[in-house]
């Protein structure tokens, strides 16, 4: 069979984690239109007779103005370089600049296999397509274009099969049962996250950081999660709380409704809201949130 690991690489908001968990037919990463919603790397497997992918999923490129976003900078670039192949995912609604495909010789020069994914086809007018792959190709990036929707699910199938073609033969590197790499209190946290994301505007939620303080499967049927919000500034506190705490309530309400689907169970979740000024630019902090440097070799 085939197997190996594909570093899914790409610009913020180009549509990596959808077309990731569209491609492993589950839910392995959060989702919002703000950039850097994806702060890890996160592995979502694909389980075939033929095959087995590991797809990494990675943060967004992005230009670091945090040691947060540097690290998750490097993050993506480490992801690239050990792995059997890239696919570089890039959101065609945005046209092709001469950044774009600078940025796509760069991670070509690595010497792995890569194949570009081009997105969001079901927003932009169709002759705009062999438009973009010609300004590609004209920009020196040679690797094969596929056109792709994961919202509608156009293009996957013709994708998937280019992926696995890529890969070597060789054994799964997973069980088959393995969807991801990440815990149950990491997917828990991020999909916390994933609702302040979508809910609240502006800053706010890129200052945010989600830590699961009790995650317990009690008698019954039911779990208990309580996790702290952690933010930046007082008056940010005050924002994700809202009038007599209505925000917060509202908040916590959509991602106990995702989290009881994803668990399979009730869930009684309980939410604090604490500031700590700067965490971002926090080694210290850092680390204790979960944002380690990651290991180039992995």
């Amino acid at each position: 069979m085939k197997a190996g690991t594909v570093a899914v690489i790409g610009r913020a908001n180009a549509g990596k984690s959808t077309l990731v968990n569209v491609l492993v037919g589950e839910k392995v990463a959060i989702v919002s239109p703000k950039p850097q919603t994806t702060r890890d790397r996160i592995l979502g497997i694909l389980n075939e007779a033929d095959a087995q992918i590991v797809f990494a999923d990675t943060p967004g490129i992005y230009k670091a103005g945090t040691a947060l976003s540097g690290r998750m900078l490097r993050t993506a670039e480490n992801a690239a370089k050990d792995v059997e192949l890239i696919l570089f995912v890039h959101d065609g609604h945005r046209g092709v600049s001469e950044e774009d495909t600078a940025l796509m010789r760069h991670y070509a020069s690595f010497g792995v296999p890569m194949l570009i994914a081009y997105t969001k086809t079901d927003i932009m007018p169709a002759e705009q397509i062999p438009q973009d792959v010609k300004a590609l190709y004209e920009g020196g990036v040679r690797q094969d274009v596929y056109p792709v929707s994961a919202r509608k699910g156009r293009g996957i199938e013709k994708l998937r099969r280019a992926i696995v073609a890529a890969l070597p033969e060789g054994e799964p590197l997973f069980p088959e049962d393995v969807v991801s790499d990440k815990s149950e209190r990491f997917m828990l946290g991020e999909i916390m996250r994933e609702k302040i994301l979508l809910k609240y505007e502006k800053e706010i939620p890129h200052g945010v950081a989600v830590l699961v303080t009790k995650f317990e499967r009690g008698q019954g049927g039911v779990c208990e999660v309580c996790l702290d919000i952690v933010c930046e500034k007082p008056n940010h506190k005050a924002i994700l709380i809202g009038k007599q705490g209505a925000a917060l309530k509202e908040v916590l309400s959509y991602a106990r409704k995702d989290m009881e689907k994803f668990l399979g169970c009730k869930v009684f979740l309980t939410g604090y809201v604490k500031v700590k000024e700067g965490w971002r630019d926090r080694e210290t902090l850092l680390r204790e949130f979960g944002y380690g440097e990651e290991d180039p070799r992995r």
